[in-house]
């Protein structure tokens, strides 16, 4: 199979009886969809399970995808759904609650959790205030691509440039973000590192 065919033409070969072509989606993204279970389900092992599930969806429901959308668009959506599934059904630690430890190390958690939650958006706060010391345009491109997690490809479309002058001007921006973090907000920047 030439890798050279698009999505579409290879979900035409599978969809004309052509099963083997459905390896050519599947070396294409299997990187994709691993990268997003993992990020989703936060362990390797669940993150290989789950990924599998979900090229097996994708091949069972290959007849469904209508290509008014990429195919990493639909994919991404299968992704999501069979990874909030896997979520669900997972069974989570029962303990007794007569037992005192349970209650002990409950609240050890809960003030765990607060530590670690007040500390995530300290650091929230730090980059969202830096962000606002760039100008307009820095802080733009800074917001679309992390922020709203927009791609090179979908950032350049907004601000109606080429992708490399989104990727250029993305650079520069970090670049400018990280020397008004350094400048502002030294101290914290240090308790990172």
């Amino acid at each position: 199979m030439s890798t050279g065919l698009s999505d579409n033409e290879i979900i035409s070969q599978v969809l004309d009886g052509d099963h083997q072509a459905y390896a050519g989606l599947v070396n294409r993204y299997q990187n994709y969809v691993f990268t997003l279970t993992l990020r989703i389900v936060k362990n390797r092992e669940d993150a290989e399970e789950v990924a599998q599930d979900v090229f097996i969806k994708a091949y069972k429901y290959l007849a469904d995808f209508r290509g008014a959308s990429k195919f990493t668009t639909w994919l991404y959506t299968i992704v999501n759904n069979t990874c909030i599934s896997f979520l669900r059904k997972k069974k989570l630690d029962i303990h007794s609650l007569d037992n005192e430890k349970v209650f002990e190390m409950a609240g050890n958690l809960d003030s765990g959790m607060k530590a670690n939650l007040v500390e995530h958006k300290s650091k929230l706060a730090m980059v969202h205030d830096a962000i606002g010391l760039l100008n307009a345009d820095d802080a733009q491109i800074i917001t679309l691509f992390y922020k709203a997690e927009q791609s090179l490809e979908e950032t350049a479309q907004i601000l109606g440039i080429e992708v490399n002058t989104a990727k250029v001007r993305l650079h520069r921006a970090r670049t400018r973000l990280k020397e008004k973090m350094e400048t502002h907000f030294a101290e914290e920047v240090k308790d990172l590192n």
